[in-house]
C-alpha cells in the first residue's frame, strides 16, 4: 500500500493498531535498493506485525545527500519498496527528518539502521518514546549502502561487484 498523503498512512497504521497489530516503523532515501536495505527491512519487520516506511521526497533527499540524488524518483522508489513481502505500507514525505510522519502514525517501534551509536542522537526519539513507543537500532550489512555504489560506480566505470 502506497498512501497518498500522511492523514491516510495515519488511517491506515489506525487500522493496523485496532486489529491488534505491533506497528513498526523506519525511513530512508532507499535510491538503490540493495541486499542491505532487504535484510534491514525483514529485521525491522520482526519486530512487530506490520511495517510502515517513510520514504524521503526528492526535494528532501536533495537537501540530504546533494544535488545528484536521488537517482530514482521518489514514486518509484516507494513503489519498489510497497512490493517487498515484508513492508504493509509506505508513505513519501518532505521534511528532512520524519518527526511528523512519526506524530501522524505513532509506530509502537521505531527501527534506525546502526550507523547510529544510540537512540538518543535521533531527532525524532524525544517523539517516539513521548507517544509510548520504542526505538531499536538495527544492524546494517556491511559494505552495503547507496552511496558507496554510487562511488564506486562513477570511480571504475562498472557495476560494483
Amino acid at each position: 500500500m502506497i498512501a497518498p498523503n500522511r492523514e491516510s498512512f495515519a488511517a491506515f497504521s489506525d487500522s493496523l493498531r485496532a486489529d491488534g497489530k505491533r506497528v513498526v516503523f523506519t525511513n530512508g532515501v532507499f535510491d538503490i535498493l540493495h541486499v542491505g536495505h532487504l535484510r534491514y527491512l525483514e529485521a525491522a519487520r520482526a519486530l512487530g506485525d506490520a511495517l510502515l516506511i517513510g520514504v524521503n521526497a526528492d526535494d528532501s533527499v536533495r537537501r540530504l545527500k546533494g544535488p545528484t540524488r536521488p537517482i530514482n524518483p521518489e514514486l518509484e522508489r516507494a513503489e519498489l519498496l510497497a512490493a517487498l513481502r515484508c513492508v504493509d505500507g509506505v508513505c513519501v514525505f518532505g521534511e528532512d527528518t520524519p518527526v511528523e510522519l512519526i506524530r501522524a502514525v505513532r509506530p509502537d517501534v521505531h527501527a534506525k539502521g546502526g550507523d547510529y551509536a544510540s537512540p538518543d542522537v535521533l531527532p525524532e526519539t524525544p517523539l517516539v518514546r513521548a507517544l509510548g513507543g520504542e526505538v531499536v537500532i538495527l544492524q546494517l550489512v556491511r559494505d552495503r549502502s547507496t552511496t558507496r555504489t554510487i562511488r564506486r560506480m562513477n570511480r571504475d566505470g562498472q557495476a560494483p561487484t
